[in-house]
C-alpha cells in the first residue's frame, strides 16, 4: 500500500521547469531513494511535499490526505519530518532540549493556557521522557545535557535525526543525511538509517549523492534527470539501467 503518491508534479519557475511531470509512490516501510545530477529537480521534490514550494500542476496524496491543500504547517501534524542538507541545531541548547523542540510539534497545551503555565510541567515531563528514549534507542542518552555545541558533525546529524523522530512521523524526509561526513561515518549513516527504520516502524524518503550508500539501503530508487524522471525500481535494476548510467552514474569509457 503506498503511504506517499505522487502523480504528475510540475514545478516551474518561470521559464524554468523544475520538475516535469514527476510520478512515483513510496509503500509503507520503504526506504525510497530520489537520486539524481545537481539540478535534477531532487530537493524541489521535498520541498513541495513540506509544502515550502508550490506544485504547478498534479498531486501528493500522503495516507490517504491531499497534501497540496494543507497549510505548511499540517504537515508534521500529519506525519511528516524532514532534515536539511546542513544541520540546524540551537547550538546553545542541551542536547535533550534540541530533540525536545521535535516534541512540540504535538504539544496540546496551546499559546494561551501557556501564559498562564496551565498543563505546561506535565506536558514538558511527557516531552522530556519522549526526548530520552529516543536518545537512548539512537545511543546518544549519556550525551543527553550537554551543549549540543562542540559536538562532532556526525553526531550532530544523530541528533537532528532524533529532534525529526520526536514529531513521530510517519514520513521521515533525510536531505543528503551522508554530505559533510566522513566515509566511515557515512558507512555508520547507512546503518543506522535502517535501524530507524526498522525500530521507528518508519518509510522514509530520502535525497542522497553517495551511490555506495544508497544501493546499500534502499529498497526502491527514483532517477531524475533535468526535473524528468528517467528510471525506477529496486537498486541493482537502477544500477545496470543504461540511461542512469549515461545521466548519473557516468558513460563507460
Amino acid at each position: 500500500m503506498a503511504l506517499l503518491s505522487v502523480r504528475d508534479v510540475s514545478v516551474r519557475f518561470g521559464g524554468v521547469v523544475a520538475l516535469d511531470s514527476l510520478s512515483f509512490e513510496i509503500e509503507v516501510g520503504q526506504i525510497c531513494a530520489l537520486i539524481g545530477p545537481n539540478g535534477a529537480g531532487k530537493t524541489t521534490l521535498f520541498n513541495v511535499v513540506s509544502r515550502l514550494y508550490e506544485a504547478s500542476a498534479g498531486s501528493v496524496d500522503f495516507d490517504g490526505r491531499d497534501l497540496l491543500r494543507l497549510a505548511p504547517h499540517k504537515i508534521v501534524e500529519l506525519g511528516i519530518a524532514r532534515t536539511f542538507q546542513n544541520v540546524a541545531l540551537f547550538p546553545a541548547l542541551t542536547v535533550l532540549e534540541n530533540v525536545m523542540v521535535g516534541a512540540h510539534a504535538h504539544g496540546k497545551v496551546g499559546f494561551g493556557r501557556g501564559l498562564v503555565h496551565l498543563g505546561v510541567r506535565s506536558e514538558e515531563t511527557a516531552m522530556r521522557r519522549r526526548g530520552l528514549d529516543i536518545l537512548d534507542r539512537l545511543g546518544l542518552v549519556e550525551l543527553a545535557h550537554r551543549p549540543a555545541a562542540g559536538l562532532p558533525f556526525g553526531t550532530l546529524k544523530r541528533i537532528e535525526f532524533a529532534r525529526a523522530l520526536a514529531t513521530e512521523p510517519k514520513l521521515l524526509m533525510l536531505d543528503e543525511p551522508a554530505n559533510g561526513l566522513t566515509h566511515g561515518e557515512v558507512d555508520e549513516l547507512g546503518t543506522t538509517i535502517r535501524e530507524i527504520r526498522d525500530q521507528f516502524d518508519l518509510t522514509m524518503l530520502l535525497v542522497e549523492h553517495h551511490m555506495t550508500m544508497v544501493m546499500a539501503i534502499s529498497d526502491h530508487i527514483v532517477v531524475l534527470d533535468f526535473g524528468r524522471k528517467i528510471a525506477e525500481g529496486p537498486p541493482d535494476a537502477v544500477r545496470n539501467d543504461p540511461k542512469v548510467i549515461e545521466a548519473y552514474l557516468g558513460a563507460p569509457a
